[in-house]
């Protein structure tokens, strides 16, 4: 299980990699926008838009990421306050409530994605494309969640009985 979860947390590594080479990407094309308005008075009509979805996608690519590492969001003052082994209970209904919830959205995202592409739901602003080509990396994301919930679980089902390390970014 330790190799398989070191495999996808690789994956998770090339996912964050992939989404800070779209940030990139965005702000090349923002400063150009912005250099192109200020020197010819015409700038990409577009820019504003990809920017809007590249934010999404790098939102999406990053959370599972973010999960791994301890850092995404989280209420972790509650877990200083609270002895060792109910922060670990507490850590552990987390983990299975996360993982519930992320199938959830998973299987609404699958549903939402599948019907619009049945049908045929078009999105019309600067660009227009196939609404589910934005719908479908809510699923994926919501899968790699419920993947990384079920490694953390895991881990922690496997290691001592209290606060995870990355528990706590206070006291």
């Amino acid at each position: 299980m330790s190799k398989l979860s070191t495999a996808f947390g690789r994956l998770l590594d090339a996912l964050a990699v992939a989404a800070a080479f779209t940030l990139l990407a965005m702000v090349v094309l923002v400063t150009a926008d912005i250099v192109l308005r200020n020197v010819t008075r015409m700038g990409f009509t577009w820019a504003n838009e990809v920017s809007e979805y590249a934010l999404y996608v790098i939102t999406l690519l990053t959370a599972p990421w973010l999960l791994r590492r301890g850092q995404h969001v989280r209420i972790d003052l509650v877990l200083t306050f609270v002895p060792a082994r109910a922060a670990w209970l507490m850590e552990a209904a987390a983990d299975i409530l996360g993982c519930a919830v992320s199938l959830v959205m998973m299987r609404y995202g699958v549903r939402m994605t599948i019907d619009s592409a049945m049908l045929g739901s078009i999105t019309i602003k600067n660009l227009v494309f196939p609404e589910w080509w934005l719908l479908a990396p809510l699923p994926l994301c919501f899968a790699l969640l419920a993947i990384e919930f079920a490694f953390r679980f895991e881990r922690l089902i496997r290691g001592p009985r209290n606060r995870r390390v990355e528990a706590t970014s206070v006291g």
